[in-house]
């Protein structure tokens, strides 16, 4: 056996011919097909850097808006204590004044009180005592009959 083939000459130039006319044409349809490919990559990885952004700067905001909601709700606290600890001391001032008031108050009346007995001591000294006891303070019968220190216990 021999290693030569017997080819037909025209036969095989027009197979040639052919693969010289189709190899471009598979080989810039490749090309085409690679391109795109590099095309749609390239956007995929444009889209994947717009949507990795975006959600980095979501979570900034989050993290953000969750120390503003923080520092809020501190303050907020914060004021609340103020306020509670302010009515606390007004609250103990007003009981200080109500309770100063009514000391005063009190002597205020303790000494209309002793000023009413003294009146009632003295308007009893100048009444004559009468042997039928039916004049009273006022020179009317019937009136005066009770014992003038009883209104002292008022």
């Amino acid at each position: 056996m021999t290693n030569s083939v017997t080819v037909d000459q025209s036969a095989a130039l027009d197979l040639i011919d052919q693969l010289r006319v189709a190899i471009p044409e598979e080989v810039r349809q490749a090309k085409r097909v690679n391109e795109e490919t590099t095309r749609l990559v390239e956007r995929a990885h444009e889209e994947a850097e717009r949507i990795l952004a975006r959600a980095q700067e979501q979570a900034a905001f989050l993290i953000e808006e969750r120390e503003l909601t923080r520092a809020a709700e501190i303050r907020s606290a914060e004021i609340i204590e103020t306020g509670q600890t302010e009515a606390e001391q007004i609250r103990r001032g007003a009981d200080q004044y109500a309770a100063d008031v009514l000391v005063r108050l009190e002597g205020e009346c303790i000494k209309a009180l002793q000023s009413i007995k003294h009146g009632l001591t003295l308007l009893d000294e100048r009444q004559p005592v009468s042997s039928t006891g039916d004049a009273g303070r006022d020179g009317q019968p019937g009136a005066g009959m009770e014992d003038p220190r009883s209104h002292a216990q008022l």
